[in-house]
């Protein structure tokens, strides 16, 4: 780790000599996405990794903030640099969900991925993730709840982490280097591989087959979700016929 602090008592170097080498650890930072572009536009090179302890000013999609509580949560940013083109790169935010939900399985617990970059257990947000393409880069931010036991009020949807659903501690190290080992591999497959990616991203979609509500730019809709496009689209029935919907704030499941 490119540090010479300890992380929850131990260096990463110890689980994995490969990412060990690719983390910068910061005890804080103010968005570990804009930390991770700064080095980006200086040359890092990909998958290098953004680590923090606290975040003073995480956010979400859409400007939203997002709390990591220190020595409980897990916030870092991966740098990505495609050799695909830029007008696939919508589909990083749907390899990078998947990734997580993924991980979480190594550790006994189910996830599903809520378009278009949420993870959740049992209807519960787990993960956030927020994506911000660049020139020839961009950085993808993860925001996971591991060993977080309370949650603030006023949250806009119920949230869980690993602790809560494994009724007990788990090593972030090891959360963190299962994370970044599938983020590497299903970041590859925007191209290519996409076929394969959108499969298993549909078979846990949390939305498929739901009637949903949603603001997409500013005008309110209403529909059943039928799938996601190749570019990453949400796929949306209305009386209208199908509409593809790019980007919407607050998806709600209608019951």
């Amino acid at each position: 780790m490119a540090s010479d602090n300890e992380w929850d008592g131990k260096t990463l170097h110890d689980l994995s000599v490969k990412w060990a080498e690719r983390v910068i650890f910061l005890a804080e930072c103010g968005s570990t996405n804009d930390e991770a572009r700064k080095i980006a536009l200086k040359g890092a090179s990909d998958l290098s990794v953004i680590l923090t302890e606290r975040q003073t000013s995480g956010r979400g999609r859409r400007g939203q903030s997002w709390a990591c509580p220190a020595g409980e949560g897990l916030a870092f940013t991966l740098i990505v640099r495609p050799k695909e083109s830029p007008a696939l790169w919508s589909r990083l935010a749907l390899a990078a969900g998947l990734a997580i939900a993924e991980a979480l399985d190594s550790f006994g617990v189910s996830a599903g991925v809520k378009w278009p970059n949420d993870v959740w257990v049992e209807g519960k947000k787990i993960c956030g993730i927020l994506v911000e393409a660049d020139s020839g880069f961009a950085v993808v931010g993860v925001g996971l709840n591991v060993n977080v036991k309370a949650f603030p009020a006023g949250l806009a949807h119920p949230a869980t982490s690993l602790a809560i659903e494994l009724a007990g501690e788990i090593s972030r190290e090891e959360v963190l280097v299962t994370c970044l080992s599938r983020l590497e591999f299903r970041l590859a497959q925007i191209g290519s591989g996409f076929e394969e990616l959108l499969e298993a991203w549909l078979a846990r979609c949390v939305l498929s087959g739901n009637d949903v509500r949603l603001d997409a730019g500013g005008i309110s809709k209403t529909g059943r979700v039928v799938g996601v496009s190749p570019r990453g689209e949400l796929l949306l029935r209305t009386t209208s016929g199908i509409e593809k919907i790019l980007q919407a704030h607050e998806i709600r499941i209608l019951n």
